[in-house]
């Protein structure tokens, strides 16, 4: 009863953004827009783990979705990932929400989050969340997400020309409109790249596309050159082909799975694993993004590097 609460009360605040959107569009003077975010990825993935470019000044970070549930395959995840850390030391993780499944009291948080990932905490891998429909609003003010007490914020990537934007995509109140686009607007970063949970693109056939979001962030992110953009709430890992000129992946695997549930006739897809838990590697350097999406098993099931958006008449 209070998911579909919730629920209903995000659909109401999204169809009134969707007129506030519209509105804004309209008064928006045209500008030459950046190129597409260009992909390029194997015709099919690799079969065992290979080196990324793993330069020594690089940004690499990993990204994390739907995962505390505390079961074993969690924690067997949570064991791949500080495994992947020692050859490729990730400084960050963002995560794309439904952080803690169930109970969230402070034995909840320790054996749903601080002992999966015991190994990268240990290393001062920090853990920069967002917030899903099954999270509690209080997941803000736990330390070892780094939210500060914020719904909605940015984080400064340590190297490289790197911002992120944290959203939440439950509550896209208009206050939050107005806040994500002063901050893309106001941003001189070469890498804009925005996480929240709810997916523009989608191929999964339990919750797809959230059309009415779409239409209030994706004009901003066009406009504002947003490179790519990281979701979770549907149960597998995607990658989606393209969507005018950003790319857009579902990184809902890394604890909760909902085995078969990409729909392989939406013609969205450019890569799909939906048989196991699954978590992203990135690698930025320059104008390149390098990922790699890795199984539980260590498998590699997509890799590809990404060019960023490079706004008209930047001169780079």
């Amino acid at each position: 009863m209070f998911e579909g609460s919730r629920l209903s009360a995000r659909l109401a605040l999204l169809s009134s953004l969707v007129v506030v959107a519209f509105v804004v569009a309209c008064q928006m003077s045209p500008e030459p827009q950046a190129p597409p975010a260009q992909v390029q990825a194997p015709s099919s993935p690799a079969e065992e783990i290979i080196p990324l470019p793993n330069l020594p000044d690089s940004l690499k970070f990993a990204v994390l979705g739907d995962f505390g549930t505390g079961s074993t395959r969690q924690y067997e995840m949570g064991a791949r990932m500080a495994e992947v850390h020692t050859s490729f030391p990730y400084e960050l993780v963002i995560t794309v929400g439904d952080n803690i499944y169930g109970g969230e009291s402070l034995r909840d948080m320790q054996n749903k989050f601080e002992k999966p990932y015991k190994g990268l905490l240990d290393r001062n891998v920090k853990f920069y969340a967002s917030l899903g429909n099954h999270d509690l609003p209080e997941q803000r003010f736990y330390k070892l997400f780094n939210m500060d007490g914020n719904r909605y914020y940015t984080v400064k990537a340590p190297k490289e020309s790197v911002r992120f934007f944290a959203l939440d995509s439950t509550y896209m109140v208009p206050e939050q409109l107005t806040w994500i686009e002063n901050e893309l607007k106001g941003s001189n970063d070469d890498w804009k790249i925005a996480y929240f949970h709810h997916p523009l693109y989608s191929s999964g056939e339990r919750h797809g596309s959230e059309t009415e979001l779409r239409k209030v962030l994706e004009p901003l992110f066009i406009r504002y050159n947003v490179s790519v953009v990281f979701a979770g709430h549907d149960h597998f890992y995607e990658r989606l082909k393209p969507q005018e000129g950003i790319a857009h992946f579902v990184v809902g695997s890394g604890g909760q799975l909902r085995v078969g549930n990409i729909d392989r006739n939406t013609g969205l897809t450019a890569r799909g694993f939906d048989t196991d838990l699954a978590f992203l590697v990135c690698e930025i350097k320059g104008d390149q993004m390098t990922f790699q999406a890795l199984a539980r098993s260590g498998r590699i099931v997509d890799s590809g590097t990404i060019t960023r958006r490079i706004p008209a008449g930047s001169g780079s």
